[in-house]
């Protein structure tokens, strides 16, 4: 029997079925029923990437059940901080909530900056999807595996480029922890969100990148960029036939990344556990994860919101270990 990976450890009982919450009417503080007028969804991510694709797809789902239109905004900047700073300093009253991702549990150890009032103005609801980041490079670079890549690598010491989003977000860190596993030099280009990234790495201006796999796929699939692995634990249903990078070159490299939904801390915990319950309606209807199903990626829940804090507080441990043993500097 093979051992469980450390995501999969930590989800635990979060990827149980637990039964999901009846629609029912909510009061709220002030006495109304709850929700009353629209709700708005804060993406801390831009227009076309991982996050913003998640958000799309259930926010339809999310609004037949809540009997309001989720109306999806998008707030990038700083490696999600824009969004989060934006929904911590709103009314705690289930009318602006948050899709995050896992570059939220980076910021505590990346930034200088950063408020801890601010990483702690949001509170979880549930976890939502699970997808790898993919490892990719346009097609002219000489290497058509990873052990092929690393080996090239290892003779061009800060030769290559590689593109990712926002400094400290988890395409960055995911590529930082193969470099350091990997043992290479590889330089970081910054881009303001991947799908910029994509862009330049299609153009052939810089030769590798790690991207979400929602966004670099499509371009797998017409062979306009060549893909090397996964960074999750196992191969993806939806793309078989890419390796992870653990089997194709790199044992025990496991970075996938996650998206979930928070609240401004504060929010009354009937109307939590109506959004909690709903959520999990949405991500086990089956026209849902067959459409996450598609991309590589799946849904995913927590059993409770506590459930997935623990994830959280457990994900920032090990990005502020890689942080200090790599010697990246915060910024």
């Amino acid at each position: 029997m093979k051992p469980r990976s450390w995501f999969a450890a930590l989800l635990g009982a979060s990827l149980l079925f637990a039964p999901a919450a009846p629609a029912q009417t909510l009061s709220t503080g002030s006495g109304q029923a709850y929700p009353t007028r629209p709700v708005r969804l804060v993406v801390a991510s831009s227009p076309g990437g991982g996050t913003d694709t998640s958000a799309r797809i259930i926010a339809p789902k999310l609004s037949a059940l809540l009997g309001q239109q989720v109306v999806v905004e998008n707030r990038p900047g700083a490696a999600t901080l824009v969004g989060l700073e934006a929904v911590a300093r709103s009314a705690p009253d289930g009318y602006t909530l948050l899709i995050g991702n896992s570059s939220m549990t980076i910021l505590p150890a990346m930034s200088k900056s950063v408020r801890m009032d601010v990483i702690r103005g949001v509170t979880p609801i549930t976890l939502a999807v699970s997808l790898p980041q993919i490892l990719v490079s346009h097609p002219s670079l000489p290497a058509a595996t990873l052990k092929q890549l690393i080996a090239f690598a290892k003779t061009r010491p800060g030769q290559l480029d590689y593109a990712a989003g926002s400094y400290g977000g988890h395409p960055h860190l995911c590529m930082e922890l193969f470099i350091h596993m990997a043992g290479l030099k590889i330089i970081y280009v910054p881009y303001k969100s991947g799908n910029a990234g994509v862009v330049d790495v299609l153009a052939g201006h810089v030769p590798l990148m790690m991207s979400s796999v929602l966004t670099a796929l499509p371009h797998v699939r017409n062979e306009k960029l060549r893909a090397y692995g996964i960074t999750a634990a196992r191969r993806a249903s939806g793309v078989p036939d890419i390796p992870t990078i653990a089997e194709a070159g790199v044992p025990g490299y496991e970075s996938p990344q996650w998206f979930g939904f928070f609240a401004p801390a504060g929010t009354p915990r009937d109307i939590i556990g109506r959004l909690h319950g709903d959520l999990l309606r949405v991500l086990k209807d089956p026209e849902v994860r067959k459409r996450f199903g598609a991309d590589g990626a799946e849904t995913v829940w927590s059993n409770s919101p506590e459930d997935f804090g623990v994830l959280i507080r457990a994900e920032e441990a090990k990005w502020a270990k890689l942080v200090k043993d790599a010697g990246i500097k915060a910024q």
